[in-house]
Protein backbone atom coordinates (compact mmCIF):
# COMPACT_ATOMS: atom_id res chain seq x y z
CA UNK A 1 0.00 0.00 0.00
CA UNK A 2 1.73 3.77 -0.74
CA UNK A 3 2.78 5.11 2.36
CA UNK A 4 0.02 7.81 2.61
CA UNK A 5 -2.87 5.01 3.68
CA UNK A 6 -4.49 4.88 7.15
CA UNK A 7 -3.24 1.50 8.79
CA UNK A 8 -6.79 1.55 10.39
CA UNK A 9 -7.90 0.83 7.03
CA UNK A 10 -5.21 -1.44 6.27
CA UNK A 11 -6.39 -3.71 8.58
CA UNK A 12 -10.28 -3.16 8.18
CA UNK A 13 -9.22 -4.04 4.43
CA UNK A 14 -7.09 -7.69 5.54
CA UNK A 15 -10.43 -8.71 7.56
CA UNK A 16 -12.81 -7.92 5.93
CA UNK A 17 -14.25 -10.80 4.28
CA UNK A 18 -14.33 -12.39 8.12
CA UNK A 19 -16.19 -9.19 9.43
CA UNK A 20 -20.55 -10.43 10.29
CA UNK A 21 -22.77 -7.48 10.01
CA UNK A 22 -21.91 -6.42 13.53
CA UNK A 23 -18.44 -5.94 12.91
CA UNK A 24 -18.82 -4.20 9.80
CA UNK A 25 -21.49 -1.60 11.71
CA UNK A 26 -18.66 -0.94 14.18
CA UNK A 27 -16.31 -0.51 11.34
CA UNK A 28 -18.55 2.14 9.56
CA UNK A 29 -19.30 4.21 12.41
CA UNK A 30 -15.36 4.78 12.64
CA UNK A 31 -15.22 5.55 8.98
CA UNK A 32 -17.81 8.12 10.12
CA UNK A 33 -15.82 9.41 12.83
CA UNK A 34 -13.14 9.86 10.73
CA UNK A 35 -14.49 11.67 8.02
CA UNK A 36 -16.50 14.06 10.40
CA UNK A 37 -12.52 15.01 12.15
CA UNK A 38 -11.39 14.98 8.57
CA UNK A 39 -14.46 17.61 7.46
CA UNK A 40 -13.54 19.96 10.46
CA UNK A 41 -10.00 19.91 10.01
CA UNK A 42 -10.62 20.68 6.11
CA UNK A 43 -12.90 23.53 7.68
CA UNK A 44 -10.73 24.77 9.70
CA UNK A 45 -7.72 25.74 7.42
CA UNK A 46 -7.29 29.11 5.15
CA UNK A 47 -6.38 27.10 2.05
CA UNK A 48 -9.08 26.13 0.08
CA UNK A 49 -9.00 22.09 -0.88
CA UNK A 50 -11.19 20.63 -3.86
CA UNK A 51 -11.15 17.38 -5.15
CA UNK A 52 -11.49 16.91 -9.06
CA UNK A 53 -12.49 13.12 -10.73
CA UNK A 54 -10.48 12.23 -13.55
CA UNK A 55 -12.83 14.49 -15.65
CA UNK A 56 -12.48 17.74 -14.24
CA UNK A 57 -15.91 17.34 -12.15
CA UNK A 58 -15.54 19.00 -8.57
CA UNK A 59 -16.12 16.10 -6.12
CA UNK A 60 -15.13 17.75 -2.67
CA UNK A 61 -14.51 21.54 -1.39
CA UNK A 62 -14.47 22.95 1.56
CA UNK A 63 -14.97 25.86 2.98
CA UNK A 64 -12.36 27.74 2.25
CA UNK A 65 -13.22 27.39 -1.64
CA UNK A 66 -16.44 28.74 -1.05
CA UNK A 67 -14.72 32.18 0.18
CA UNK A 68 -12.45 32.24 -2.50
CA UNK A 69 -14.42 31.24 -5.54
CA UNK A 70 -18.03 32.15 -4.40
CA UNK A 71 -19.01 28.16 -5.20
CA UNK A 72 -21.97 26.32 -3.26
CA UNK A 73 -21.41 22.64 -2.49
CA UNK A 74 -25.17 22.15 -3.45
CA UNK A 75 -24.49 23.49 -6.71
CA UNK A 76 -20.74 23.48 -7.60
CA UNK A 77 -20.53 19.09 -7.17
CA UNK A 78 -20.54 17.71 -10.14
CA UNK A 79 -19.66 20.68 -12.65
CA UNK A 80 -16.58 20.88 -14.91
CA UNK A 81 -13.76 23.05 -12.83
CA UNK A 82 -13.04 25.16 -16.04
CA UNK A 83 -16.46 26.14 -15.83
CA UNK A 84 -14.99 28.00 -12.25
CA UNK A 85 -11.47 28.31 -12.84
CA UNK A 86 -11.28 28.88 -16.73
CA UNK A 87 -7.31 30.40 -16.39
CA UNK A 88 -6.54 26.39 -14.75
CA UNK A 89 -5.00 24.40 -17.58
CA UNK A 90 -6.69 20.90 -17.18
CA UNK A 91 -5.18 19.82 -19.27
CA UNK A 92 -1.56 19.95 -17.93
CA UNK A 93 -3.33 18.97 -14.50
CA UNK A 94 -5.11 15.98 -16.14
CA UNK A 95 -1.94 14.44 -17.69
CA UNK A 96 -0.46 14.57 -14.17
CA UNK A 97 -3.40 12.63 -12.57
CA UNK A 98 -2.89 10.01 -15.63
CA UNK A 99 0.92 9.66 -15.33
CA UNK A 100 1.12 9.17 -10.96
CA UNK A 101 3.63 9.51 -9.27
CA UNK A 102 4.13 12.23 -6.58
CA UNK A 103 5.04 15.26 -9.25
CA UNK A 104 3.49 18.69 -7.76
CA UNK A 105 2.02 21.33 -10.37
CA UNK A 106 2.25 24.85 -9.09
CA UNK A 107 0.40 27.59 -10.89
CA UNK A 108 -0.39 31.59 -10.32
CA UNK A 109 -3.23 33.38 -11.70
CA UNK A 110 -5.66 36.12 -10.50
CA UNK A 111 -9.16 35.95 -10.14
CA UNK A 112 -12.01 38.89 -10.80
CA UNK A 113 -14.87 37.04 -8.79
CA UNK A 114 -16.29 36.80 -6.28
CA UNK A 115 -13.37 39.47 -5.73
CA UNK A 116 -10.17 40.53 -7.23
CA UNK A 117 -7.72 37.82 -5.88
CA UNK A 118 -4.43 36.21 -6.89
CA UNK A 119 -4.22 32.71 -5.67
CA UNK A 120 -1.44 30.10 -5.50
CA UNK A 121 -2.24 26.84 -6.85
CA UNK A 122 -0.97 23.53 -6.18
CA UNK A 123 -2.15 20.14 -8.02
CA UNK A 124 -1.03 16.50 -7.16
CA UNK A 125 -2.62 13.42 -7.94
CA UNK A 126 -4.83 11.55 -4.90
CA UNK A 127 -3.17 7.69 -5.38
CA UNK A 128 0.46 9.12 -4.82
CA UNK A 129 2.45 7.09 -6.84
CA UNK A 130 0.06 4.51 -8.49
CA UNK A 131 -0.87 5.48 -12.23
CA UNK A 132 -3.85 6.12 -13.65
CA UNK A 133 -5.46 8.44 -10.29
CA UNK A 134 -8.93 8.37 -9.31
CA UNK A 135 -8.34 12.22 -9.35
CA UNK A 136 -6.48 15.46 -8.46
CA UNK A 137 -6.11 17.03 -5.48
CA UNK A 138 -6.24 20.96 -5.81
CA UNK A 139 -4.83 23.25 -3.16
CA UNK A 140 -5.93 27.08 -3.22
CA UNK A 141 -3.97 29.44 -1.30
CA UNK A 142 -5.06 33.16 -1.35
CA UNK A 143 -1.13 34.92 -2.06
CA UNK A 144 -3.35 38.41 -2.57
CA UNK A 145 -1.31 40.23 0.60
CA UNK A 146 1.76 38.96 0.51
CA UNK A 147 2.34 39.77 -3.20
CA UNK A 148 1.09 43.19 -2.48
CA UNK A 149 3.17 43.65 0.23
CA UNK A 150 6.43 42.22 -1.97
CA UNK A 151 5.40 44.92 -4.62
CA UNK A 152 5.49 47.76 -2.28
CA UNK A 153 8.52 46.53 -0.36
CA UNK A 154 10.94 46.43 -3.66
CA UNK A 155 8.99 49.00 -5.68
CA UNK A 156 10.10 51.43 -2.04
CA UNK A 157 13.40 50.13 -1.93
CA UNK A 158 13.89 50.32 -5.61
CA UNK A 159 12.29 54.34 -6.09
CA UNK A 160 14.16 55.36 -3.01
CA UNK A 161 17.56 54.11 -4.71
CA UNK A 162 16.55 56.00 -8.06
CA UNK A 163 15.21 58.54 -6.81
CA UNK A 164 18.46 59.58 -5.02
CA UNK A 165 20.53 58.48 -7.95
CA UNK A 166 18.66 59.78 -10.39
CA UNK A 167 18.17 63.10 -9.46
CA UNK A 168 22.35 63.14 -9.41
CA UNK A 169 23.07 61.52 -12.63
CA UNK A 170 20.17 64.77 -14.11
CA UNK A 171 22.16 67.41 -12.12
CA UNK A 172 25.69 66.45 -12.73
CA UNK A 173 24.91 65.39 -16.48
CA UNK A 174 22.83 67.95 -17.89
CA UNK A 175 24.64 70.96 -17.94
CA UNK A 176 27.97 69.04 -19.48
CA UNK A 177 25.86 67.62 -21.77
CA UNK A 178 24.07 70.67 -23.05
CA UNK A 179 27.52 72.48 -23.50
CA UNK A 180 28.75 69.52 -25.33
CA UNK A 181 25.75 69.46 -27.79
CA UNK A 182 26.55 73.49 -28.61
CA UNK A 183 30.03 72.57 -29.43
CA UNK A 184 29.59 70.08 -31.43
CA UNK A 185 26.65 72.34 -33.49
CA UNK A 186 29.63 74.61 -33.60
CA UNK A 187 32.30 72.38 -35.18
CA UNK A 188 29.54 71.47 -37.07
CA UNK A 189 29.20 75.11 -38.80
CA UNK A 190 33.49 74.74 -38.84
CA UNK A 191 33.12 71.50 -40.76
CA UNK A 192 31.03 73.02 -43.42
CA UNK A 193 33.16 75.90 -44.02
CA UNK A 194 36.46 73.44 -44.46
CA UNK A 195 34.11 71.54 -46.77
CA UNK A 196 33.50 74.80 -48.72
CA UNK A 197 37.20 74.94 -48.77
CA UNK A 198 37.90 72.28 -50.19
CA UNK A 199 35.62 73.52 -53.14
CA UNK A 200 37.44 75.94 -54.96
CA UNK A 201 34.33 76.53 -57.77
CA UNK A 202 31.61 77.38 -55.41
CA UNK A 203 30.17 80.16 -54.38
CA UNK A 204 31.43 79.94 -50.35
CA UNK A 205 34.84 79.16 -51.79
CA UNK A 206 35.00 82.55 -53.95
CA UNK A 207 34.08 84.68 -50.92
CA UNK A 208 35.90 83.13 -48.50
CA UNK A 209 39.53 83.15 -50.76
CA UNK A 210 38.17 85.93 -53.33
CA UNK A 211 41.71 86.86 -54.27
CA UNK A 212 44.04 83.87 -53.73
CA UNK A 213 44.31 80.90 -55.85
CA UNK A 214 42.92 77.26 -55.61
CA UNK A 215 44.05 74.99 -53.26
CA UNK A 216 46.28 72.20 -54.67
CA UNK A 217 44.75 70.17 -51.14
CA UNK A 218 41.23 70.05 -51.80
CA UNK A 219 41.11 66.43 -52.55
CA UNK A 220 42.76 66.40 -48.36
CA UNK A 221 40.30 68.42 -47.39
CA UNK A 222 37.43 66.94 -48.52
CA UNK A 223 38.41 63.83 -47.07
CA UNK A 224 39.46 65.55 -43.99
CA UNK A 225 35.76 66.68 -43.66
CA UNK A 226 34.24 63.99 -44.44
CA UNK A 227 35.74 62.06 -41.79
CA UNK A 228 34.95 64.90 -39.45
CA UNK A 229 31.31 64.73 -40.23
CA UNK A 230 31.57 60.66 -39.55
CA UNK A 231 32.91 61.45 -36.34
CA UNK A 232 30.43 63.92 -35.15
CA UNK A 233 27.68 62.16 -36.44
CA UNK A 234 29.01 59.20 -33.32
CA UNK A 235 29.68 62.13 -30.69
CA UNK A 236 25.74 63.32 -31.41
CA UNK A 237 24.53 60.01 -31.52
CA UNK A 238 26.23 59.33 -28.03
CA UNK A 239 24.97 62.24 -26.24
CA UNK A 240 21.83 61.47 -27.90
CA UNK A 241 22.16 58.29 -26.04
CA UNK A 242 23.03 59.73 -22.61
CA UNK A 243 20.25 62.44 -22.67
CA UNK A 244 17.87 58.75 -23.29
CA UNK A 245 19.30 57.22 -20.47
CA UNK A 246 18.84 60.91 -17.95
CA UNK A 247 15.26 61.09 -19.53
CA UNK A 248 14.42 57.08 -18.60
CA UNK A 249 15.81 58.13 -14.71
CA UNK A 250 13.19 60.49 -14.25
CA UNK A 251 10.79 58.71 -15.69
CA UNK A 252 11.22 56.00 -13.66
CA UNK A 253 11.33 57.91 -10.67
CA UNK A 254 8.55 59.66 -11.04
CA UNK A 255 5.52 57.72 -12.03
CA UNK A 256 2.37 59.65 -12.86
CA UNK A 257 -1.13 58.45 -12.60
CA UNK A 258 -2.94 57.21 -15.67
CA UNK A 259 -5.71 59.27 -17.02
CA UNK A 260 -7.56 56.11 -17.98
CA UNK A 261 -10.24 56.24 -20.34
CA UNK A 262 -11.73 53.96 -22.89
CA UNK A 263 -9.33 53.39 -25.43
CA UNK A 264 -8.23 51.42 -28.60
CA UNK A 265 -5.69 49.18 -28.23
CA UNK A 266 -5.29 48.93 -32.39
CA UNK A 267 -4.74 52.89 -32.62
CA UNK A 268 -1.95 52.92 -29.85
CA UNK A 269 -0.34 49.95 -31.46
CA UNK A 270 -0.61 51.77 -35.39
CA UNK A 271 0.40 54.93 -33.59
CA UNK A 272 3.65 53.42 -31.72
CA UNK A 273 5.14 51.65 -35.01
CA UNK A 274 4.33 54.73 -37.46
CA UNK A 275 6.82 56.54 -34.40
CA UNK A 276 9.56 54.13 -34.65
CA UNK A 277 8.81 53.12 -38.74
CA UNK A 278 12.19 55.38 -39.73
CA UNK A 279 14.28 53.15 -36.91
CA UNK A 280 12.80 49.90 -37.62
CA UNK A 281 13.61 50.63 -41.57
CA UNK A 282 17.24 51.88 -40.80
CA UNK A 283 17.84 48.73 -38.68
CA UNK A 284 16.88 46.69 -41.91
CA UNK A 285 13.83 44.86 -39.98
CA UNK A 286 10.53 43.71 -40.86
CA UNK A 287 7.45 44.10 -39.14
CA UNK A 288 4.25 41.73 -39.00
CA UNK A 289 1.07 43.36 -37.70
CA UNK A 290 -1.70 41.52 -37.12
CA UNK A 291 -4.38 43.66 -35.63
CA UNK A 292 -7.77 42.02 -34.98
CA UNK A 293 -10.29 43.58 -36.11
CA UNK A 294 -13.34 43.55 -33.65
CA UNK A 295 -11.16 44.37 -30.47
CA UNK A 296 -12.99 46.17 -27.31
CA UNK A 297 -11.97 49.34 -26.01
CA UNK A 298 -10.07 48.77 -22.88
CA UNK A 299 -9.33 51.38 -19.88
CA UNK A 300 -5.68 53.02 -20.26
CA UNK A 301 -4.39 55.98 -20.54
CA UNK A 302 -2.79 55.88 -24.09
CA UNK A 303 0.25 57.63 -23.53
CA UNK A 304 1.61 55.77 -21.14
CA UNK A 305 0.88 52.19 -22.99
CA UNK A 306 2.55 53.81 -26.04
CA UNK A 307 5.48 54.32 -23.99
CA UNK A 308 5.55 50.67 -22.75
CA UNK A 309 5.24 49.71 -26.44
CA UNK A 310 7.93 52.12 -27.66
CA UNK A 311 10.17 50.08 -24.72
CA UNK A 312 9.26 46.72 -26.10
CA UNK A 313 9.52 47.40 -29.49
CA UNK A 314 13.09 49.55 -28.54
CA UNK A 315 14.05 45.73 -26.69
CA UNK A 316 13.31 43.92 -29.64
CA UNK A 317 14.86 45.43 -32.21
CA UNK A 318 17.83 45.62 -30.10
CA UNK A 319 17.58 42.07 -29.74
CA UNK A 320 17.15 41.20 -33.41
CA UNK A 321 20.04 41.71 -36.04
CA UNK A 322 19.13 42.95 -40.48
CA UNK A 323 16.50 40.82 -41.57
CA UNK A 324 14.86 40.06 -38.13
CA UNK A 325 10.98 39.66 -37.95
CA UNK A 326 9.07 41.64 -35.37
CA UNK A 327 5.32 41.01 -34.90
CA UNK A 328 2.61 42.76 -32.69
CA UNK A 329 -0.46 41.04 -32.15
CA UNK A 330 -3.75 42.37 -31.07
CA UNK A 331 -6.32 40.42 -29.25
CA UNK A 332 -9.20 40.37 -27.13
CA UNK A 333 -9.22 38.07 -23.78
CA UNK A 334 -10.71 36.82 -20.95
CA UNK A 335 -12.43 40.08 -19.60
CA UNK A 336 -9.45 42.41 -20.97
CA UNK A 337 -7.70 43.01 -24.39
CA UNK A 338 -3.68 41.83 -25.35
CA UNK A 339 -1.08 43.11 -27.08
CA UNK A 340 2.05 40.97 -28.33
CA UNK A 341 5.28 41.88 -29.26
CA UNK A 342 7.52 39.32 -30.81
CA UNK A 343 11.03 39.16 -31.93
CA UNK A 344 13.26 36.75 -33.97
CA UNK A 345 16.28 37.74 -31.51
CA UNK A 346 18.50 35.70 -29.36
CA UNK A 347 16.12 35.05 -26.46
CA UNK A 348 16.46 34.95 -23.22
CA UNK A 349 17.83 32.15 -20.89
CA UNK A 350 16.04 31.25 -17.57
CA UNK A 351 18.15 32.88 -15.60
CA UNK A 352 17.52 36.22 -17.09
CA UNK A 353 14.13 35.97 -17.19
CA UNK A 354 13.63 35.72 -13.35
CA UNK A 355 15.18 38.94 -13.57
CA UNK A 356 13.67 40.85 -15.86
CA UNK A 357 12.03 44.16 -14.40
CA UNK A 358 14.56 44.56 -12.02
CA UNK A 359 16.24 48.19 -12.15
CA UNK A 360 20.21 48.34 -13.66
CA UNK A 361 19.59 44.48 -14.60
CA UNK A 362 19.52 44.14 -18.75
CA UNK A 363 20.92 41.43 -20.96
CA UNK A 364 22.01 43.89 -23.53
CA UNK A 365 25.76 45.24 -23.73
CA UNK A 366 24.39 48.72 -23.59
CA UNK A 367 21.42 49.49 -21.27
CA UNK A 368 20.40 50.13 -18.14
CA UNK A 369 16.95 48.06 -17.50
CA UNK A 370 15.30 50.73 -16.47
CA UNK A 371 13.06 50.27 -19.89
CA UNK A 372 11.56 47.33 -18.84
CA UNK A 373 10.97 48.39 -15.45
CA UNK A 374 9.24 51.32 -16.48
CA UNK A 375 6.92 48.86 -18.51
CA UNK A 376 6.14 47.05 -15.82
CA UNK A 377 5.11 49.66 -13.53
CA UNK A 378 2.63 51.19 -15.92
CA UNK A 379 1.06 47.87 -16.08
CA UNK A 380 0.73 47.33 -12.68
CA UNK A 381 -0.69 50.92 -12.33
CA UNK A 382 -3.09 50.18 -15.21
CA UNK A 383 -4.33 46.37 -12.93
CA UNK A 384 -2.88 44.96 -16.06
CA UNK A 385 -0.45 41.67 -16.51
CA UNK A 386 2.76 40.67 -18.25
CA UNK A 387 3.26 37.62 -19.70
CA UNK A 388 6.93 36.54 -20.96
CA UNK A 389 7.74 33.63 -23.27
CA UNK A 390 11.50 32.86 -24.79
CA UNK A 391 13.61 30.57 -26.40
CA UNK A 392 17.04 31.13 -26.74
CA UNK A 393 18.09 31.21 -30.13
CA UNK A 394 14.64 31.44 -30.90
CA UNK A 395 13.30 35.10 -29.79
CA UNK A 396 11.12 36.48 -27.05
CA UNK A 397 7.59 37.43 -27.01
CA UNK A 398 6.00 40.06 -24.00
CA UNK A 399 2.21 39.74 -23.87
CA UNK A 400 0.50 42.54 -22.47
CA UNK A 401 -2.97 42.08 -20.73
CA UNK A 402 -5.29 45.09 -20.31
CA UNK A 403 -8.94 45.54 -18.72
CA UNK A 404 -12.07 46.15 -20.59
CA UNK A 405 -12.94 49.49 -19.53
CA UNK A 406 -16.49 48.79 -17.63
CA UNK A 407 -16.19 45.33 -15.04
CA UNK A 408 -19.53 43.82 -14.14
CA UNK A 409 -19.48 41.91 -11.16
CA UNK A 410 -20.99 38.12 -11.94
CA UNK A 411 -23.95 38.06 -9.75
CA UNK A 412 -25.50 34.33 -8.23
CA UNK A 413 -28.82 34.30 -8.41
CA UNK A 414 -31.16 33.87 -5.32
CA UNK A 415 -32.79 30.69 -6.20
CA UNK A 416 -30.31 28.94 -8.30
CA UNK A 417 -27.20 30.66 -6.79
CA UNK A 418 -25.90 29.93 -10.31
CA UNK A 419 -23.45 32.66 -12.48
CA UNK A 420 -25.11 35.35 -13.97
CA UNK A 421 -24.69 35.24 -17.48
CA UNK A 422 -21.50 37.73 -18.86
CA UNK A 423 -22.42 41.06 -19.65
CA UNK A 424 -22.17 42.56 -23.30
CA UNK A 425 -19.18 43.35 -24.22
CA UNK A 426 -18.19 46.85 -25.01
CA UNK A 427 -18.47 48.68 -28.32
CA UNK A 428 -15.89 46.80 -30.67
CA UNK A 429 -13.26 49.21 -32.79
CA UNK A 430 -11.30 48.03 -35.42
Amino acid sequence: MPAGKSSFLDKVLVRIGRLDAEGLQKVVQRLARERDFLETLFNTIEDGVLVLDTQGRVVYLNQSVTRLLGLQPDTAEGQPIARYLPALDWAKVASLGRAGGRKVIRQEFEIEYPRPRFLRLFAAPLDGDAPESAGVALILHDATEAREQTFQAVESERLQALTLLAASVAHELGNPLNALHIHLQLIEREVKKLRALAAPSSPAARLLRPTRPASTHAPELAELAGKLERYLGVAKGEISRLDYIITQFLQAIRPTQPQVQPSSINQVVRETLELLRPELDNRGLLVETRLKRRVPNAAFDSAQIKQALVNLIKNSMQAMTRGGLLTVETSAASEGVVVSVADTGGGISPEQLRRIGEPFYTTKKKGTGLGLMIVYRILREHGGRIDVESHPGKGTIFRLWLPLHERHPRLLGAATLEPAPSPEPPPATE
